[in-house]
């Protein structure tokens, strides 16, 4: 597979795009007004211990206070867990250490065995945390109090013992010669240390250097937060830039192209001192065609806001955010295939897994995700298209998990939940439908307007009103509805006047009192 970075730089902001066999699986973008918060580090103050929930709040100076919940904190009473496995994400390197997994932010330590949290916890109490979920919706940011600090080769723990190699290193003598190799050098009681998947056949002098460095880090942010009051910021994470750079730019990787002059200087000097062999896979774009437009990404942008995302044999699938979960229903569209309608269906379906897989990447969806696919009769099909969609969520960075099949045809899974989504960070809700996407037609308002006015007349306050309303709103009532206030007017003994505005919305009304010219609207029940 080849596997393509691209950067595109302005003043005010900085998009990365990640493709796959030249299509676009990613999409990280990067704003003065919108900073990352994953990965800072930060002297806390305890606001408040909630034992009914197990959890606290922390000020970390963020407009909302951070939540806390013992498993972040606590150790386990029971057995230490085993961190072998661990595999940090690269722009998650807190979720090593803390094993938080996908979904809502539950995490993967809940269920263990924990002390109460007012027995390790007390309000006013000082404390150092590390962001590991960014502020989602009306939520504050997660944190937790097991500090991870990534390098490119390594994650350093200092509040850990363990030892680990990420998994995606598949050869066992390499992982076990990696393991005894961090064991080595990593000097007693200093923390623990997981290698990570640009680790790989590296050498011992490259760990010990970066290991010094970390532990180095380390040492500046205890004596910040030894100075400091709270609350304080004692360490940011690398900015996107850089952050792509160390946790994604490996030999994996064919090419990095960027479109900024400066910024292709100070990755080849990063590089040079890192992994020289790296240097001339980057290049720098100079065409006066902007990048992205040049590979055709603009579209696959645009695309990534859209309800419905054809799939290549005719099907496609209509991608539902809700405030509890992301729903996608899988339609077979125009694909009606030739006799056999079950190889139609599983065609479809597997086209949709292969889709799904890449849209949960490319608009960065966390949470719980509800798969309907198109009912398929048997076992196997069913199967065959689990085993598809689990296959290309492998390639996702975000820890993710895929249930079976379930009794009323549905794939439920998990993608862990880092940060804001792509549609939360780059859309808004609309004013005019506040989110449901639907708006009240015509004939609806019409009727609005109708109790409306009854409403005033019953009140008796008002003689003359002046109805306003959007020009399609007038025209309808002009074309359908000719005598509506006309016979309003004689029925309710009040003065009724039509305006059209195209400055309001399609389903918005005003009712202005003609002689004052006051909206009134609010007051008869239809602001």
């Amino acid at each position: 597979m080849k596997r393509e970075i691209l950067m595109n730089t302005t003043a005010r902001e900085t998009r990365v795009a990640m493709l796959e066999d030249g299509v676009l699986v990613e999409l990280m973008v990067d704003r003065p007004d919108a900073a990352r918060m994953v990965g800072d580090v930060y002297k806390g103050r305890v606001e408040a211990v909630l034992p009914g929930i197990q959890a606290a709040f922390v000020d970390i100076g963020t407009e909302k206070a951070a939540f806390l919940h013992v498993s972040d904190v606590a150790l386990e009473d029971g057995p230490a867990e085993d961190d072998e496995e661990a595999d940090p994400v690269a722009e998650d390197p807190a979720a090593a250490a803390n094993g938080n997994g996908g979904g809502g932010g539950g995490g993967g330590r809940r269920s263990r065995n924990y002390p109460p949290i007012q027995d390790v916890l007390k309000k006013g109490q000082d404390l150092v945390v590390q962001v590991s979920k960014e502020p989602i919706s009306t939520k504050g940011p997660r944190v937790t109090a097991h500090i991870s600090l990534p390098g490119r080769f390594l994650v350093y723990m200092p509040g850990s013992n363990h030892v680990g190699v990420s998994r995606k290193i598949e050869d066992k003598e390499e992982r076990a010669r990696l393991r005894q190799l961090a064991r080595e050098i990593l000097p007693p009681g200093a923390g623990g240390l997981i290698v990570r998947t640009v680790g790989e056949e590296l050498t011992r002098e490259t760990f010990e250097r970066e290991l010094k460095s970390l532990i180095s880090l380390w040492g500046q942010i205890q004596k910040k937060a030894k100075r400091g009051r709270s609350p304080a910021p004692l360490h940011r994470e690398a900015k996107l830039t850089a952050g792509i750079i160390r946790d994604l730019f490996s030999q994996k990787v064919d090419s990095l192209t960027v479109d900024s002059k400066n910024v292709f200087d100070e990755v080849r000097a990063y590089l040079e001192q890192v992994d020289p062999t790296l240097v001339e896979r980057v290049h720098l774009y100079q065409e006066a065609q902007p990048l992205f437009d040049a590979r055709g990404l603009e579209s696959e942008i645009r695309d990534a806001f859209q309800r419905r995302v054809n799939l290549p044999s005719g099907g496609y699938i209509i991608v539902e955010p809700t405030e509890a979960l992301v729903s996608i229903d899988v339609n077979t569209g125009r694909y009606t295939g030739k006799r056999d309608p079950e190889k139609t269906i599983l065609k479809t379906n597997v086209d949709a897994a292969r889709e799904i897989a890449r849209q949960l990447r490319l608009r960065d969806v966390g949470g719980i995700i509800v798969c309907d696919f198109i009912d398929m009769e048997t076992k196997a099909n069913r199967d065959k298209v689990l085993q598809e969609l689990r296959t290309h969520l492998a390639r996702d960075r975000a820890r993710t998990k895929a249930f079976q099949v379930s009794e009323l045809g549905l794939i439920e899974m998990t993608r862990q939940r880092v940060r804001p989504s792509l549609y939360q960070t780059q859309t808004e809700v609309c004013p005019t439908c506040e989110g449901t996407g639907r708006i009240f037609t015509p004939e609806t308002v019409v009727r609005r307007i109708e109790r409306g006015i009854r409403r005033a007349a019953a009140e008796g306050k008002e003689r003359a009103i002046t109805v306003r309303v959007h020009p399609e709103v007038a025209l309808f009532i002009v074309e359908h509805e000719p005598q509506f206030l006309r016979t309003l007017d004689k029925q309710l003994k009040i003065q009724l006047g039509l305006r059209d505005d195209p400055l309001m919305q399609p389903d918005e009304v005003r009712l202005m009192a003609t002689g004052t010219q006051q909206d009134v609207s609010g007051k008869y029940n239809l602001g």
